[in-house]
């Protein structure tokens, strides 16, 4: 009879601790951190990433980021779609362009707004008005590029169809000092060392209602984690208000230029005019939609499924 209680006992305490171990193995499973995978063409209008990171903030949110880098933003963009990576930072149309003929991505977030590019020009530049640009050379980055896209339709509007050199960042400000173009279409922090280094800007406005840079997912990740997804975002929203509490701040230039190298003078100069957001600029994004399809870039505007379902209420669709 004794040994069969101890029998008993026995087998109780072995299925307690088993239960145990179970009970351990699940919570770990359950909080161990959702790994996102970044694919990032360093740049200060990714500033808020890089904040997010150095701060601990995607820890917080019980995530662990790996910031791969890319050499520009296609090639950030294919990491995604190959499965390489993620989440990409772009300028939006090069999301726009890659969902609509296909690719399986979605906009998830708004990065920053309004865009920043603006056209340099040397001191002594006959370039004062529109009309002006008629016939000049002018560099930039891209003809879908949104900043390009904006200046050349102001230009065509007002009768100062220009010569697009593509060309972008220090090579276009190499060009100029050369002579080789009139003018640059630039963004930060190069607009920053282009007027640190005397030149001046003309034309500011043109882009100045046109929404800069998105955040973007692969679509098999979303379906996969869209609640790690909604933390990352929460995480980056937190980095943008830090930022922009002092955009000039020691530690916020600091982080910009350990991830780009960018001159800290120029960081300083030009980080104020960063204003970064999550919210997605709808009818912006829309209308550089209609703008890749007059440019045959793309077919017809994807509209709405340019954004992640799972977003809507939140980024998206308020």
């Amino acid at each position: 009879m004794k040994k069969a209680v101890k029998l008993v006992a026995a087998l109780a305490a072995v299925t307690a601790l088993s239960i145990g171990i179970s009970g351990v193995a699940t919570a770990n499973k359950e909080t161990a951190p959702a790994r996102i995978v970044v694919s990032d063409a360093k740049t200060t209008h990714h500033l808020n990433l890089y904040v997010a990171q150095e701060l601990g903030l995607f820890k917080k949110h019980n995530l662990d980021v790996t910031i791969v880098d890319a050499k520009e933003l296609s090639a950030a963009r294919d990491a995604a779609v190959s499965g390489q990576a993620d989440v990409f930072w772009s300028c939006p149309t090069v999301a726009i362009a890659a969902i609509a003929n296909g690719a399986p991505l979605k906009i998830i977030s708004q990065v920053k707004t309004p865009c920043t590019s603006v056209l340099i020009v040397r001191k002594d530049s006959p370039i004062k008005t529109w009309k002006d640009l008629k016939g000049k050379h002018i560099a930039g980055i891209s003809p879908t590029c949104e900043a390009v896209i904006a200046y050349e339709k102001k230009a065509r509007e007002n009768g100062g169809e220009y010569i697009l050199e593509k060309l972008a960042g220090g090579p276009a400000i190499a060009a100029l000092e050369a002579g080789k173009v009139d003018g640059a279409i630039l963004e930060e922090p190069h607009v920053s060392i282009a007027e640190l280094k005397g030149y001046k800007v003309v034309l500011r406005d043109a882009a100045s209602q046109v929404p800069c840079r998105t955040i973007n997912a692969r679509t098999g990740y979303l379906k996969e984690n869209p609640e790690a997804l909604k933390r990352f975002v929460e995480a980056i929203k937190e980095a943008n208000a830090f930022i922009l509490k002092d955009p000039s701040g020691k530690q916020v230039v600091e982080i910009a230029k350990k991830y780009t190298g960018a001159p800290e003078e120029a960081i300083r100069h030009g980080n104020s005019r960063l204003k970064f957001t999550t919210v997605i600029q709808e009818k912006g994004l829309s209308d550089l939609a209609d703008e890749l399809v007059s440019l045959k870039n793309i077919k017809e505007n994807p509209g709405t499924k340019l954004y992640a379902a799972e977003f809507k209420g939140n980024t998206w669709g308020k």
